[in-house]
């Protein structure tokens, strides 16, 4: 069973950051690429940014220079480290490896 855990979503100031964390369980996490997606209240899921298992990474254009996403395959964990976080990126933030899905964790920025 594989489970993928998020957590550090947080009501924040325009401007503000935030980290978010995902732990994932019950797979070899160092071997797969780990993807973070968003979803904003009447949109479609987006992809935000993705960390392969090398280490390279991609970023979505809207949050280009301001996200960075990181692993530690020590601990099982990706990580998004979002600054100058805007209202725009107000959304429920979901980790994903392959057909794997999180339960979310909410962000929601304040103006």
């Amino acid at each position: 069973q594989v489970q993928l855990v998020e957590s550090g979503g947080d009501l924040v100031q325009a401007g503000g950051s935030l980290r978010l964390s995902c732990v994932v369980s019950g797979r070899n996490f160092s071997r797969n690429a780990m993807h973070w997606y968003r979803q904003a209240p009447g949109k479609q899921r987006e992809w935000v940014a993705v960390i392969t298992s090398g280490g390279g990474t991609n970023y979505a254009d809207p949050v280009k220079g301001r996200f960075t996403i990181s692993r530690d395959n020590a601990k099982n964990t990706v990580y998004l480290q979002m600054n100058n976080l805007k209202p725009d990126d107000s959304a429920v933030y979901y980790c994903n490896a392959q057909i794997w899905w999180g339960q979310g964790t909410q962000v929601t920025v304040s103006s």
